[in-house]
């Protein structure tokens, strides 16, 4: 095998969790092939440089080996070596929580939160 589709390769090196999420991360333009944004059907060759974001991490990245099969992780490491990482994991500065910032997720503030909201603001 000396070709295969990014998205596939991608699914196979399990960076996603489908192809069809690997599918749209290529063309939302999260994927980089050799400093192009590629099409889902681009070919990726052994010896390819690829950056890939993700929500909470950016990597580079080179393909060692192509696989069309999706295995285990020790399987999935082999196909690729890291070449940088950087975690995008994001706190809340300290003057955002002075501002009433919530954690996402965390729901609408209460009465008794809204009002020690207004009382600091005011």
């Amino acid at each position: 095998m000396d070709t295969l589709r990014v998205d596939k390769w991608l699914w196979a090196a399990r960076f996603f969790k489908t192809r069809g999420v690997a599918s749209e991360a290529v063309k939302g333009g999260k994927i980089e092939l050799n400093g192009h944004k590629p099409k889902p059907s681009k070919t990726v060759h052994v010896g390819d440089k690829m950056k890939i974001t993700q929500p909470h991490r950016q990597v580079e990245i080179t393909v060692l080996a192509l696989s069309d099969k999706r295995g285990n992780a020790e399987h999935a490491q082999t196909l690729y070596r890291i070449d940088s990482e950087i975690l995008n994991q994001r706190k809340p500065s300290a003057d955002m929580a002075l501002l009433g910032y919530r954690e996402k997720g965390a729901g609408r503030p209460t009465k008794r939160d809204r009002r020690k909201i207004d009382s600091f603001s005011h």
